[in-house]
């Protein structure tokens, strides 16, 4: 007599009988391994068609009066060995998605990360990023450094068909600070294309004495607008004060 776990194929298939029924139903009100069994098996019917076309099966109504007449274990091992084999492939298509998934956020070249050394306090260096690569690539650049604050900045553009993809180099700045890249229309529209924070020791700072503070901030940014109708870009501060101001 099996035991209550290996019933649940059969009773997917609906040919226990009424005691029988009762009994598992009461077990299953308290397993949850047979109710995640049971939700699995429910959408079984494709592999049931195929069973039935087997040689010498002959047909669904056959299978059916086999199983009727004597509830087979195999079947039910046969069944749950199929839902494991299912969730095993599902867990390798989820994992190899959120790879992809991932690979592509830190490839993107909108990513919002700093340069060596932009997200650590400890002096040490980082690998380039996205960010730096996309922006060595851009021919479009505009660079400006504002004589109040000394703060240099250049913008990387590039055209798409959805408005502007935009990568900031920023020199000479220091923290601690809470800056964003403001895209300034034509039109007078404001629009904040990223955001990040400047630690203690600063970017791009020349006679710096670590390489961290040395290397300029590298960010991405995007808006929907065209280069064309673009007037200027602005490195502002939370608190609202200007540091620069590039003209596009």
């Amino acid at each position: 007599m099996p035991s209550e776990h290996e019933t649940v194929g059969a009773y997917a298939l609906g040919i226990l009988d009424d005691a029988e029924a009762t009994a598992f139903e009461a077990h299953l009100a308290g397993c949850e391994w047979c109710a995640q069994q049971l939700d699995e098996l429910a959408g079984m019917e494709p592999m049931l068609a195929a069973l039935a076309d087997l040689p010498g099966s002959g047909g669904t109504a056959a299978i059916g009066e086999s199983l009727s007449a004597k509830p087979s274990p195999r079947l039910a091992e046969k069944l749950v060995d199929e839902v494991a084999e299912r969730r095993a492939q599902k867990r390798r298509r989820s994992f190899y998605m959120i790879a992809a998934a991932a690979a592509l956020i830190i490839a993107g070249p909108l990513a919002a990360v700093a340069v060596n050394g932009g997200g650590s306090d400890d002096g040490k260096q980082v690998a380039a990023t996205p960010a730096q690569a996309t922006f060595q690539t851009m021919s479009d650049k505009k660079s400006a450094t504002d004589a109040s604050t000394h703060v240099s900045a250049t913008v990387g553009m590039a055209q798409k068909d959805w408005g502007t993809q935009a990568v900031l180099e920023l020199k000479n700045v220091k923290g601690p600070l809470k800056c964003s890249l403001v895209l300034v229309a034509k039109n007078g529209q404001r629009v904040t294309m990223s955001s990040w924070s400047v630690p203690d020791w600063g970017y791009g700072i020349p006679n710096a004495k670590t390489e961290t503070a040395k290397n300029p901030l590298y960010i991405g940014g995007a808006a929907a607008f065209q280069p064309n109708e673009i007037d200027h870009f602005e490195v502002v501060t939370f608190e609202g004060k200007k540091l620069v101001q590039v003209d596009a």
